[in-house]
């Protein structure tokens, strides 16, 4: 593990216009440089939150050329810092579906690490909210771990949060970092956010990184918010509450090792045979 450094997560409020989106998420961006920060996190679909398809696929590029992935290279480029885009819509060849991928870029600018969201939010929220991310989103089928000058990172979105295998099976291969780039509804975040990221930190002594989106969004959507950093014995570092904005937090990742040497249940793992009776 590497010496101790400063995380961000950048908390927005996107909307259908692109470049509002993108300035106001690189403003907060460079004044969390300013404030000392190594490595800026952004939520899922950072560049456009839209009630409709036909916006979103008009303002969906593909990644070769893209103009938000080009914005954030030059962001990472005049920071300096480490950039994990939490996602963009990006067209995919020969299908008429969508990819919801995270890019992590270094502070050249250069993309590290991709990511295509895996699990898909299929969910009818009792009769408050349906979603059919499968109807608009091919789901990818790879999980992402990559290497940061700090130390591992797991690359996940949003609803793969409730999947705990993925994020066992992270850690497990040297995950010190897990982010959780995020557009929780209101709904689910009210019951499940903070429980659930604290409990992923928990199970995998990782240090969980969850930029969200927040509030009012077009279409009548609402995002929770509450950006989170949780260190890996499952504390809050920091929480960004309902509006736009930032959190910085210290990440030292000996506190990981710390974490697994108290209780070590990575390596715990038993075969089981399940029996009904």
């Amino acid at each position: 593990m590497n010496s101790p450094f400063k995380v961000a997560c950048i908390q927005t409020n996107s909307g259908v216009d692109v470049a509002v989106n993108l300035a106001v998420a690189s403003d907060f961006a460079r004044a969390a440089r300013e404030g000392g920060a190594d490595l800026i996190t952004f939520p899922e679909t950072v560049n456009i939150m839209a009630p409709d398809r036909a916006t979103l696929k008009a303002n969906c590029q593909p990644e070769d050329g893209n103009a938000a992935l080009l914005g954030f290279q030059d962001l990472a480029r005049e920071t300096g810092a480490w950039i994990l885009i939490g996602s963009l819509l990006v067209e995919v060849p020969g299908s008429d579906k969508m990819a919801n991928r995270s890019f992590l870029l270094d502070g050249q600018g250069v993309v590290r690490a991709r990511y295509d969201k895996i699990h898909m939010f299929d969910v009818n929220l009792g009769g408050v909210e349906t979603h059919r991310e499968s109807n608009h989103y091919n789901a990818g089928d790879k999980a992402v771990l990559t290497e940061t000058p700090w130390g591992a990172l797991g690359m996940t979105i949003c609803y793969d949060l409730r999947f705990a295998y993925m994020f066992r099976a992270l850690a497990q291969a040297g995950a010190a970092m897990i982010a959780t780039p995020s557009a929780f509804t209101q709904v689910s975040g009210l019951a499940h956010w903070h429980v659930l990221q604290r409990a992923r930190a928990i199970e995998t002594g990782c240090y969980i990184i969850a930029p969200a989106q927040c509030g009012s969004h077009p279409g009548q959507r609402k995002t929770f918010g509450h950006s989170l950093i949780v260190d890996p014995w499952g504390q809050v570092l920091a929480d960004g509450g309902e509006q736009p904005g930032f959190i910085i937090a210290d990440i030292d990742l000996s506190q990981v090792v710390e974490a697994r040497d108290k209780i070590p249940a990575l390596t715990h793992d038993r075969d089981i045979v399940l029996t009904k009776v």
